[in-house]
């Protein structure tokens, strides 16, 4: 009986023991509630909600492999390759078009030359790429890809080649919109690019160096956030990464471990023209801004202050008599504008924004571009040794002095976009305010100006061989041109004066 006893206790005892060794080798992860839920946009059918790879637990090196190979398979089928074409008629040939086209490079812009009636015919073809947002055929991709192209083509992860339109285009964060008039493809879910930190992994995919490298897949880390200054675009709040980007990655997406779209590559920084470690890609949350602007409007509507602003140093800190170097100086305050209305005065240091520290210059005209006109925001200052908080009503970007239509026609026409010489651009490109009286803020990649090698935030020292005084002479001198003509330009960069020659 005893020894019965004992055969039962063993039995129950082995069980118990089995059961152990095997459940603790397994592990449990719990989704939180209402995890897969996916929302739907008003206005287009975007996916907000992406699959829970971050809550995987990993073992083994096998597990982490596999993490980044269910992230890739995820993200993959959402990514188009884009192909455009441009034609351009040719009465002159710049001396410097035998050297080649960087932007052909980038791009992988093969050309095809006819000759025509008016002269010389040339077919410049683009090669970019893109990421699905939304089933019903929303893209996103930089505006460089799609910017004057005269046709645009996706291919599909599934190789179908279909045309796409343009939405909507916005320059100054180089962020473009393009839709196909296909159902079935797979929308890539959009993140939280501001949740995003310093040392998370991510993925690029796009097609680098070409179509028959299409849907590459590198992996890196967020090197850095809020990257400005950087004379890519005039807002600039860049994600840097050394996820290897290469030439034709433009307008992919970044995405995080999540299998998340946290940005859109945009461009490298290389001696070389090849990867060395260092890519940018907009933040997901303002391509997404921009995105919803675009779809629902056909343009962007910004937020406007009316003050120029820089930087508070410790010197500049010391004569204000504040504790320590932060927030930014107002420099002068626009007549007429919400600053004024609201009682802001030169001098005064912006502490805070709406109860948020504000760091720079950089991050105060970004945030004040993305809130909508109308709105009121609260300002905490420091004046003659008190804080103060003011209200003030934002209101909407007033036009330029020269009318847009005009400005377009001359930047179609130089190839490039310059404005008088201010603290905000000084502060943008790193120049002294008395540097020269007209800046270089932005350059047409296919046009003669870059090829000749012309860049953001070079000033305009002479043009024509006559010294620039003001901003006026220098639309008057170049205002007299005509496609054909050749300018001649003498540019200060850094220390340097450098001389640019090219027809327009």
């Amino acid at each position: 009986m005893n020894k019965k006893k004992l055969s039962y206790l063993f039995l129950v005892f082995a069980g118990v023991a089995i059961g152990w060794l095997v459940f603790s080798n397994l592990e449990f992860t719990f989704p939180a509630k209402d995890e897969s839920k996916v929302a739907v946009s008003n206005h287009i059918n975007m996916a907000s909600a992406a699959n829970t790879f971050q809550d995987k637990p990993i073992r083994t090196l096998k597990d982490f492999n596999e993490a980044f190979v269910q992230i890739a398979e995820s993200a993959t089928p959402s990514v188009v390759t884009i192909f455009t074409e441009k034609t351009v008629n040719r009465r002159f040939i710049s001396p410097f078009d035998f050297f080649g086209s960087p932007f052909d490079d980038f791009f992988e812009r093969p050309r095809r030359r006819e000759e025509g009636a008016n002269g010389r015919k040339e077919v410049l073809r683009g090669l970019g790429s893109g990421v699905v947002v939304s089933s019903d055929g929303y893209i996103l991709t930089n505006n460089h890809v799609v910017d004057k192209a005269d046709s645009i083509y996706i291919r599909t992860h599934d190789n179908k080649k279909v045309q796409a339109k343009v939405i909507g285009t916005d320059p100054k964060t180089d962020i473009a919109v393009i839709k196909v008039e296909v159902k079935d493809l797979k929308p890539i879910a959009i993140g939280d690019s501001d949740a995003l930190r310093v040392g998370e992994w991510v993925i690029a995919i796009g097609s680098p160096l070409g179509e028959n490298l299409a849907r590459t897949v590198t992996q890196g880390i967020v090197s850095a956030k809020g990257r400005a200054n950087v004379g890519l675009a005039d807002y600039e709040d860049f994600i840097q990464t050394d996820a290897a980007i290469n030439p034709g990655n433009s307008g992919g997406p970044l995405v995080n471990i999540n299998g998340e779209l946290v940005g859109i590559n945009t461009a490298i920084a290389s001696r070389t023209g090849g990867f060395q470690g260092i890519g940018f890609a907009v933040p997901s949350n303002m391509a997404r801004q921009i995105m919803q602007s675009l779809i629902k409007t056909g343009k962007v509507t910004r937020g406007w202050l009316g003050v120029t602003i820089q930087d508070v140093d410790e010197n500049i800190a010391k004569g204000l008599k504040l504790k320590k170097a932060e927030g930014v100086l107002v420099g002068t305050v626009v007549e007429k504008s919400p600053a004024e209305a609201g009682g802001l005065k030169t001098g005064d240091v912006i502490i805070e924004m709406n109860g948020k520290k504000v760091k720079d210059t950089i991050e105060l005209r970004n945030t004040v571009a993305r809130t909508s006109p109308g709105t009121v925001v609260k300002l905490t200052i420091w004046r003659d040794g008190t804080m103060k908080t003011l209200s003030v009503k934002l209101d909407q970007i007033p036009d330029q002095p020269v009318a847009a239509e005009q400005q377009q026609e001359m930047s179609d026409l130089l190839g490039f976009t310059a404005a008088p010489m201010s603290s905000e651009l000084a502060s943008r490109y790193r120049l002294q305010t008395d540097a020269g009286k007209v800046v270089v803020t932005d350059v047409d990649p296919a046009g003669n100006a870059y090829r000749a090698g012309l860049r953001n935030g070079d000033v305009v020292k002479a043009a024509n061989r006559k010294d620039i005084t003001s901003y006026k002479q220098f639309l008057s001198i170049v205002g007299k041109m005509k496609e054909g003509d050749l300018l001649f330009l003498l540019v200060k960069r850094g220390d340097s004066n450098v001389y640019f020659a090219f027809n327009l």
